[in-house]
Order: C-alpha cells, then sequence, then structure tokens
C-alpha cells in the first residue's frame, strides 16, 4: 500500500492567508501655543526629530515583528511537517476517526513542550477531528480550508477573544507521488501570545527610545534658533536705530545665505536713505534760507513802498475817482504783501529755532477781548470768558494764535464766530488750559481736515488767490507748541468747524 507523506519543504514558504485582526498603532499628538519665533522654531525642530524618531521606531517595529511572526511561523511549520512526516507511515487507510483521533493526540503530545500547538485533522471533508468546540467553527478560516482542500499549506494569523493564534494548514499527499493528496488533512492553531510579548516589549523599548531622543533635540534646536535669530535681532536693532534718527546704523554681514543677503540688503536700503534724507535736507535747508533772505530782502523795498501808498492814501480823496480807486488796491495789496512777508520772516523764526517764549501771567479772558478789540470782531464774535482763568503765556503769541484762529473762521466759516475759554483736568496730569473758536459755517471737509495746518495748503484749488499768506494756521501751530501744547480741528456735531487750543495751566515760575 502506498504510504501518504508530506511534501518537502520547498523554497516557497506557505502563503498567508491574511490576518483576521489589523495592527493599530497610536500616533502621539502635540499641541502647543507658541507666539514667538524662537517658539516657533523649537516646536519645528522637535516635531521633526519626533517625527524621525517615530518613523525610524515603527519601521524598526515593523520589520522586527514582521521577523518574530516570520520565525514562529516557520519553525512551527517545520515542527508540524516533521512530526507529520514521523508519525502519518503509521496511520492506516482511510483513517477513520478513532485513527484520526489518535493521530492527532499524538500531534498534540509531540508539540505541548515546545509549540503546545492544537491540532485537528480530517479526511476527504469529513468533519474535524476532534471537533471544534462550539463557537470554534470560525477559527480555521474558509481561506486556509479551500488552500489545503486544493493541495496548497497555507498559514494565517488570527484573534479570538483577544488572544492571537497561527492557523497552520498542511496537505498530505502520497510519498511516491507529491502531487497526489491523499485526502489527509492537518490543521494545526498556535498560540502567539509570547511573540506578542515580544512584540509590545519592543514597542515599548522603541517609546523609551524616542522621548529621550526628543528631548535630547532641544539642545541642538534651541542652538539652531539663535543661529536664525541673531541676524533678525541684529536686523531689528537696526530698524530701530533708523526710527529713531540714526541713518548711519550699518548691520554686520556675515556667512552667505539668505540671512546675509537680507542684512546686505539692508545696509544698502540704509545707505539710500541717509543718501536721500540728507539731499532732502540740504533742499530744505536751501527752501529756508531762501525764504529767509527774501523776506528780509523784501522789508527794505516794502516798507519805502508802503510809506508812499499811506501818503498817497490819504490825499486819495482829491484825486479823480479812477486814480483813486487805483491807489486804494495799491494800498490794499501792499498791506497784504506786508503781512505776508511778516508771516514769511516768523515762520523763518520757526524753522531756524530761533523762536523765543517770553512768559508772563496774564488774565486769559482780558488777553481774548483785546485780542477782538484790536481787530474790531466785537460785534462778529462773541466770547464765553469766565474770570479769574489766569496762565503763564507769552501773550504776543497767544494773540496771534486767537487773531489766526478768528480770521480763518471768519473768512471761511459762517457767523457768529464763538470764542469759548475753560481749564479742565482730563487725563489726571494737571489742570490745562483750552481755547475754542467755532463757527457756524459748513464745516471742513474730512479729506481736508488732516491739511489744515499745512503751510500754502489751499483746499480749493481751483481759489488762486485768497486773503490771507496760506501760513496763518502754520504759524498758530508752531506757537502752540511752542508752548507745549497741541491744536487740533474738527466739525461740530451741529455743523462748523471748531479749533480746539490745549495749553498746560502754568501758574508762576520763570520765563523760559
Amino acid at each position: 500500500m502506498r504510504r501518504p507523506a508530506l511534501r518537502r519543504p520547498s523554497a516557497r514558504r506557505p502563503e498567508p492567508a491574511g490576518d483576521r485582526a489589523p495592527a493599530t498603532s497610536r500616533r502621539p499628538a502635540l499641541r502647543t501655543l507658541a507666539r514667538g519665533l524662537r517658539a516657533r522654531l523649537v516646536v519645528a525642530f522637535l516635531l521633526v526629530a519626533a517625527l524621525s524618531a517615530l518613523a525610524t521606531a515603527a519601521l524598526t517595529f515593523r520589520e522586527a515583528r514582521t521577523a518574530i511572526l516570520q520565525r514562529t511561523q516557520d519553525t512551527s511549520v517545520d515542527a508540524l511537517r516533521g512530526q507529520v512526516n514521523s508519525q502519518v507511515p503509521d496511520l492506516s487507510f482511510p483513517p477513520g476517526t478513532e485513527a484520526l483521533t489518535k493521530f492527532a493526540t499524538n500531534l498534540n503530545r509531540a508539540g505541548a513542550a515546545s509549540q503546545r500547538w492544537i491540532v485537528h485533522t480530517r479526511y476527504r471533508n469529513g468533519p474535524m477531528v476532534p471537533a471544534l468546540r462550539p463557537g470554534e467553527d470560525g477559527v480555521i478560516g474558509t481561506g486556509v480550508r479551500k488552500k489545503v482542500q486544493a493541495g496548497i499549506s497555507a498559514v494565517q494569523r488570527i484573534e479570538d477573544n483577544g488572544r492571537p493564534w497561527l492557523v497552520i494548514g498542511l496537505p498530505v499527499t502520497y510519498s511516491d507521488d507529491q502531487k497526489q493528496p491523499s485526502g489527509l488533512e492537518v490543521f494545526a492553531r498556535v498560540p502567539l501570545r509570547e511573540d506578542e510579548a515580544n512584540v509590545r516589549a519592543l514597542v515599548n523599548a522603541a517609546q523609551s527610545g524616542a522621548l529621550p531622543a526628543v528631548a535630547l533635540a532641544v539642545v541642538p534646536a534651541l542652538i539652531a534658533a539663535s543661529g536664525v535669530l541673531r541676524p533678525v535681532r541684529e536686523l531689528r536693532r537696526g530698524a530701530q536705530q533708523i526710527t529713531e534718527g540714526a541713518l548711519d546704523t550699518r548691520l554686520k554681514v556675515t556667512g552667505r545665505d539668505e540671512l546675509a543677503d537680507l542684512s546686505r540688503t539692508f545696509n544698502g536700503m540704509a545707505a539710500a536713505l541717509e543718501e536721500n534724507v540728507a539731499e532732502l535736507r540740504r533742499m530744505e535747508a536751501n527752501a529756508r534760507r531762501f525764504a529767509a533772505d527774501v523776506s528780509h530782502e523784501l522789508r527794505t523795498p516794502l516798507a519805502a513802498m508802503t510809506a508812499v501808498v499811506d501818503v498817497l492814501d490819504e490825499d486819495a480823496a482829491t484825486f479823480d475817482p479812477d486814480t483813486a480807486h487805483a491807489v486804494r488796491l495799491i494800498s490794499e495789496e501792499t498791506g497784504k504783501l506786508a503781512r505776508m512777508v511778516e508771516d514769511l520772516m516768523e515762520i523763518s523764526r520757526f524753522d531756524a529755532g530761533a523762536a523765543a517764549l517770553h512768559l508772563d501771567e496774564v488774565d486769559v479772558a482780558e488777553s481774548v477781548r483785546k485780542t477782538l478789540q484790536a481787530r474790531n470782531w466785537q460785534d462778529k464774535v462773541t466770547a464765553d470768558l469766565p474770570e479769574s482763568v489766569r496762565a503763564r503765556l507769552d501773550a504776543r503769541r497767544i494773540d496771534v494764535v486767537i487773531a489766526n484762529l478768528v480770521g480763518n473762521a471768519l473768512r471761511h466759516g459762517g457767523e457768529p464766530v464763538r470764542v469759548a475759554v475753560r481749564t479742565e483736568d482730563t487725563d489726571g496730569t494737571g489742570e490745562r488750559l483750552l481755547i475754542e473758536v467755532a463757527d457756524r459755517g459748513e464745516g471742513i471737509d474730512p479729506e481736508v481736515l488732516p491739511h489744515v495746518f499745512d503751510r500754502f495748503y489751499k483746499a480749493d484749488a481751483a481759489r488762486a488767490r485768497s486773503e490771507g499768506s496760506g501760513l496763518g494756521l502754520a504759524i498758530t501751530l508752531e506757537n502752540v507748541r511752542l508752548h507745549h501744547g497741541t491744536v487740533r480741528a474738527a466739525n461740530a456735531p451741529g455743523g462748523g468747524a471748531v479749533f480746539t487750543v490745549d495749553l498746560p495751566l502754568r501758574t508762576g515760575g520763570d520765563e523760559e
């Protein structure tokens, strides 16, 4: 009788039928709040280190797990094949249930010490011997059974009630014709608890090694962040120095990287800025000197013209109507020219830093009244002037401030013009003197508001000539600044423009 035997082990390993339970992995999530560039660089460096460590640990775990399971699989398959080959000659064919039971028992006994497998056999698609217990019908998968039935050895890793198993299926063939199956099939379940324990030990080792690696990465991360941030800090310091007026600031350039290129670009920008600012300052100084020189040179001939015009103006009544009109026109325009020259002289003194304050204790209400009376504005201006408000002011300059603001309101606003004086302590730094000049006109165009104190600024570009020099509000601003105060323009809620002079309320002390 032909004796069945297992096929001899070949170079081709048994084909796995697939895992029933997919492997799971945990990915740590890193959440951090980083606002500064240093913190973001360190976090990015640590993330790269952590990802590298995790990737290395994952690859190592996968390869080690595969090697461990493959070793167990190969060892179990070879051991089972050897035991079947050694015991199947004693089996009579066709085997009955009793023979199959004895055959399975002998195989279980042979692997009890080393493999601890559980063996089941069957003959020509018969029932499993020994029979599977209730609930174990699926432990030997359909895929394994089909391959073994087709004469192909198969293995499959499964999980049953939370316990990992390796299922091995071997077809037994006749020894004289290895391609002809004998109908005998051997199935073994090998527990993988020790292998899973080894795998978990690998995971713990990988985690234990990854955490110190990430912690140690903080040191090179800080070093790298410092190296990157040093040029940035120098750039910030240089920009701050240029903002403060040190246009000769230059950065030290080291290296040839992008940050070095940025430093070179900054130095080029600073050099161009210094050159342009120097040229602008030179042109501004020349313009101021020109205005001052022209104003000074115009004073002598203008004085002579004014004297002659005054004489002609007194005799204008004796001239014929056309000549009298011409004389009055010349007198009026000469007066405008004289006021413009005086304004230019005044603004030149501010530009040259030659303007000085001569402070004196003055009654603010009385000072405002004198300004209005000197220009015959009592009937056009209403005044809200509380008594007993005294302050140390330069009376001449405050007279110019009030006159310019009221004159501007009368020319460009609408009557009645109101002047109000009050004191208040709004910011807790001491009492302030507030002088308000309001009109009832149409107000100031919002686009014009930021420019009302600019020199020679005209709200209406089509208006070629005006009664003023275009310097009145600019001179007002400079006089208020000289008193360490502020002046602002706004539109009143009920209509009209409001100019507010805000001055520190000095009382007593020496003149500045």
